[in-house]
């Protein structure tokens, strides 16, 4: 027989697309696709089992498909309709204490990949250019979906240590964004004027979800020849972007705020309900984040098809112009840094990938200069 995947998170458009496109694997004999609501999009002939994995109920599944590959997807920041962030919380840190209980229970579990987060690393002022899988955060995340990560994580170390037969993959993304993201930071990139906080341009990057699923999927099978697919791994696309070079390609003008009043802007916002703006996406956005990609590439064997400037493009065309056409919003950005008060001819927000920016306070040692720009990949 071959491998039986069970599939957790199955009901967002991320789960269904890794469930259709695992089940084409020839390796793969079934797929079991589990969520606690029934998904609205199609996952072709997977078996879909709603459960709730915060419930014991999850270690029956395991045991009636005598599953040996468990893909655990349910790890998220952003609540499905009508859920609240309490829900997500309880489903990220409960029911993932849940499934490993299950797994380390089953007899024919063999390997469990788990879907975590650069926000492990949290953001802060002192950060290193670049964080490797083994760099300590400065400053853990105080809350918020950065903190789930940084508690599930150590509940699969422990796992891990339970049971050494168990090949465990953590991998750690960059901000998901394309067509179908349904993140905390796509939200924000949809709004119609972007908050930023002033003096400081951070530096993201970002994976493309195509380029997610072929992971997830690379991290579900055994080992390519001369490669390691068991440990973790930082998934990023190649490059970054700083914030202004992302509301220029957008076309959105930004909304510099003063960085005690960020928290107030963050509450109205989210009173609207416009996005989550939660303290930790805050610190995202004033001090960034650059992860190291070596180990994915030279261990793990997956380079990814999108840069991260290409993954941000694709994100854009399937957003639609914003209010403002990135050319007439970048020549106007360039006058305006040329004016005296605005720092006599610095092109504060014109720098492109590779170039340098930096930022004031805290920022400052937070710019895309060459050096790490490379070093993070």
């Amino acid at each position: 027989m071959g491998k039986v995947v069970l599939v957790t998170g199955v009901a967002r458009q991320l789960g269904g697309r890794f469930v259709r496109r695992v089940q084409r694997d020839p390796e793969v004999d079934r797929v079991v696709a589990v969520d606690a609501v029934p998904p609205e999009h199609h996952l072709g002939g997977a078996e879909f089992v709603q459960a709730d994995i915060r419930q014991p109920t999850i270690t029956k599944v395991l045991a009636e498909h005598r599953v040996d590959t468990v893909v655990h997807m349910d790890v998220t920041g952003t609540a499905l309709a009508g859920g609240s962030r309490g829900s997500v919380k309880e489903t990220n840190v409960i029911g993932t204490m849940q499934l490993l209980g299950a797994c380390q229970k089953s007899p024919t579990v063999k390997r469990l990949v788990v879907k975590s987060s650069t926000n492990v690393y949290g953001s802060a002022p002192r950060d290193p250019a670049v964080f490797t899988e083994t760099t300590p955060p400065k400053s853990l995340p105080s809350g918020g979906f950065a903190k789930d990560t940084v508690e599930v994580e150590g509940y699969v170390r422990g796992f891990a240590r339970r049971r050494p037969d168990v090949a465990v993959c953590v991998l750690r993304f960059a901000n998901i964004l394309g067509p179908a993201a349904d993140s905390p930071l796509a939200e924000y990139f949809s709004l119609p004027v972007l908050p930023t906080v002033f003096g400081y341009d951070p530096r993201l990057q970002f994976v493309h979800e195509d380029d997610a699923v072929e992971v997830l999927r690379l991290a579900s099978h055994d080992p390519r020849r001369g490669t390691l697919n068991s440990g973790t791994f930082n998934i990023a696309g190649e490059g970054l972007l700083l914030l202004s070079q992302c509301a220029r390609r957008l076309g959105r003008p930004t909304l510099p705020v003063l960085l005690p009043a960020v928290t107030w802007v963050g509450t109205a916002l989210r009173t609207l309900g416009a996005t989550d703006f939660s303290p930790e996406q805050i610190r995202l956005l004033t001090h960034g984040r650059v992860v190291a990609t070596r180990q994915m590439r030279e261990t793990l064997g997956f380079r990814p098809k999108y840069t991260t400037a290409e993954t941000f493009a694709d994100f854009v065309g399937s957003r639609g112009p914003g209010l403002l056409p990135p050319e007439a919003l970048a020549r106007a950005v360039e006058r305006i840094a040329a004016l005296p008060f605005a720092g006599g001819g610095s092109k504060s927000g014109g720098a492109e990938p590779g170039g340098t920016k930096s930022g004031a306070g805290g920022g400052a040692g937070r710019g895309a200069d060459s050096s790490a720009h490379h070093s993070a990949n």
